[in-house]
């Protein structure tokens, strides 16, 4: 999975479809994401010490990370990720559409330096 917490997406399948928010947390084990204002649900908590009040808190729930694609920082539009190798020899994502840099994902390395 190339999106990283952080990450601007925007879902693109599902009931929240269209909506954009920031990746808040990634299960790699199940292929889901926690999207930033997406997919919200009601948990009805009960009053304790922890929550005096008691009442409904609205939370965040998964979503697969299928149903969502990285915003592009360049031109403010959904695409791909791809990854790349620099000159030095290290690992960054880029996105494909205007070939952007994501940031780098691995130290350089000698064998892959050109």
């Amino acid at each position: 999975m190339l999106i990283r917490e952080g990450d601007e997406v925007l879902v693109i399948a599902g009931v929240e479809s269209g909506s954009r928010g920031k990746v808040l947390k990634i299960d790699r084990e199940k292929n889901r994401v926690i999207v930033e204002g997406v997919n919200k649900v009601y948990k009805h908590v009960r009053r304790s010490q922890k929550n005096p009040q008691g009442g409904r808190l609205s939370k965040e729930m998964p979503i697969s990370a299928s149903n969502v694609m990285l915003i592009c920082p360049k031109t403010g539009k959904r695409t791909r990720v791809g990854i790349r190798y620099l000159p030095d020899g290290s690992k960054e994502r880029y996105a494909k559409k205007s070939g952007a840099s994501l940031g780098v994902v691995a130290p350089a390395k000698a064998k892959y330096a050109s």
